[in-house]
C-alpha cells in the first residue's frame, strides 16, 4: 500500500483485506518472538508485576494459586502481556502503515510523531497506574486485615485486576492521539471540545471512579488530574490536526498528473 492517495481509493476491498491480513500476520509474528524472549525473564517479570501488592501486604504474607496448572499459565500470561507492551511501537507502526494511504501526502509526515507520542503516552499511562494509582489502592484494601483476618490473595485474581487497570490507564493516556484522528476525520474540533469542557470533566471523574480500584477520593483525584490535563492538550491537538482540504489548484494539478496531462 505504497501508492498515492488517489490510486489507493481505486483499489478493491479484497486488496485492503489482503493488506490488513499481511500486517496482522507480521504483528503476530513479532508478538510471538517477544513472548519467547519475555518468557525467559518470567521470574523477573513476576517480581515486577507483584511489587505494588507485596509492598502493601503485611509481613509474612504471601499469594496463592488454587489450581495445579495455574502457576504455569500465570507465567505464560505475564510473558504474553509483557510482549504486547514491548512490541507496542511496532504494532502502532503497522497500524499507521495500513491507514496512511488514506491520508493526504502532507499528512503522512506525522508517522514518526504518531509512533513517538503514542508509545510515550501509552507507557506513561501504565507507569502512572503502576507507581501512582495502584499502590495506595492496594494499601487501602490490605488495611482491613487483622490478626484474625489474614490476606491470602489468589495471584490469578490479582493479575487479572492489575493488568486490566494498567491497560485502562495506558489507553486513557492515549486521549490526545484519539482526538488527533477524530479531528482528522472531522468528527470533533477544538471549538467543540472547548465548549463541552464541563461535560468532559464530569465524564473524566466518572471514568476515574470506575478505573481506580479503591473507592477513596484521593486515588480518584490522582487519576482525574492527568486526564484533565490530557483533555486540555487534546484541544490544542484538535486545533493543530483539523483537516484541511487541498486547495483547488492542488486538486487540479493532482488530476492532471493522474490523467497524464502536461
Amino acid at each position: 500500500m505504497e501508492n498515492d492517495h488517489s490510486e489507493e481509493e481505486k483499489l478493491p476491498l479484497t486488496s485492503h483485506l489482503e493488506e490488513l491480513k499481511t500486517r496482522l500476520i507480521r504483528i503476530l509474528v513479532v508478538v510471538g518472538v517477544g513472548f519467547g524472549v519475555c518468557y525467559l525473564f518470567k521470574d523477573w517479570s513476576f517480581r515486577v508485576i507483584t511489587r505494588p501488592l507485596v509492598d502493601a501486604m503485611p509481613a509474612q504474607s504471601s499469594m496463592i494459586f488454587t489450581g495445579l496448572p495455574e502457576a504455569f499459565f500465570i507465567h505464560m500470561k505475564i510473558a504474553f502481556f509483557a510482549s504486547l507492551f514491548l512490541t507496542a511501537p511496532y504494532t502502532l507502526f503497522e497500524i499507521w502503515r495500513f491507514v496512511s494511504p488514506g491520508l493526504y501526502k502532507n499528512e503522512k509526515r506525522f508517522v514518526f510523531p504518531f509512533l513517538f507520542f503514542s508509545t510515550v503516552l501509552f507507557i506513561g499511562g501504565i507507569l502512572f497506574g503502576y507507581f501512582i494509582a495502584l499502590p495506595p489502592a492496594f494499601r487501602f484494601f490490605v488495611s482491613f486485615s487483622t490478626d484474625f483476618l489474614k490476606p491470602m490473595i489468589s495471584f490469578r485474581e490479582y493479575l487479572g485486576l492489575t493488568l486490566k487497570f494498567l491497560l485502562a490507564f495506558g489507553l486513557c493516556f492515549e486521549m490526545p492521539v484519539f482526538i488527533f484522528f477524530l479531528a482528522k476525520l472531522g468528527v470533533v474540533n477544538a471549538k467543540m471540545l472547548s465548549k463541552q469542557r464541563r461535560y468532559a470533566i464530569l465524564i473524566i471523574f466518572i471514568t476515574a471512579a470506575i478505573l481506580t480500584p479503591s473507592p477513596d477520593v484521593i486515588s480518584q483525584i490522582l487519576m482525574a488530574i492527568p486526564l484533565m490535563i490530557l483533555y486540555e492538550v487534546s484541544i490544542f491537538v484538535a486545533k493543530f490536526a483539523q483537516r484541511k482540504k487541498p486547495a483547488p489548484e492542488e486538486t487540479e494539478d493532482a488530476e492532471k498528473e493522474e490523467s497524464g496531462q502536461p
